[in-house]
């Protein structure tokens, strides 16, 4: 199975206040993440982590972090990708790491990019764009700009946990309706 998430921001404090996220402190944010993650990821499933995994955090906090999480992990690059630079981290933590990636299923094109695009790739032929990067800002605007198609995948538009592909097409089908 496929899954897909974005802006955990790991160690970051200040999105707990920026974010307005539920928690009291920043070890309670990513125990719950790293929780929530387990919860529905198994070890041979595929995570597409859309950028902002670990933010003000170092390249040792991003292993111990990355140690913790189930499934095979690929990065789309985001602006907060900082820890990528420290000697200390591990980039074999992920299966790969890039800063825009597409594939197929079942005939349909996905398109990853940290940053949600006006048009991407196969836009014209029901291809489905995958994005993060705004966290919980204009939900409603983006939508009717990007379209049904367009969807954010950010832990703070969907409660802290990764989505399956499958959620991803239930949801654009709900949409097109």
């Amino acid at each position: 199975m496929k899954y897909f998430i974005s802006d955990t921001h790991f160690s970051h404090s200040n999105i707990i206040k920026f974010c307005n996220r539920p928690f009291e402190d920043v070890a309670k944010m990513n125990q719950t993440i790293i929780s929530n993650w387990n919860a529905v990821i198994e070890k041979k499933d595929e995570v597409y982590i859309l950028g902002d995994f670990v933010v003000r955090g170092t390249g040792k906090q991003a292993n111990e972090i990355l140690e913790q999480l189930n499934g095979k992990k690929y990065l789309i690059k985001g602006n907060h990708e900082y820890y990528l630079d420290d000697p200390e981290f591990k980039s074999s933590y992920f299966e790969w790491i890039k800063d825009y990636y597409s594939f197929k299923y079942n005939k349909k094109t996905f398109v990853l990019f940290h940053y949600p695009i006006l048009e991407w790739n196969g836009f014209y032929n029901d291809s489905i764009h995958l994005y993060g990067h705004v966290h919980h800002k204009k939900k409603e605007y983006l939508r009717n700009i990007l379209g049904p198609r367009a969807i954010n995948v950010g832990v703070d538009v969907n409660n802290f946990f990764p989505i399956s592909l499958e959620q991803v097409l239930t949801i654009v089908k709900s949409r097109e309706k």
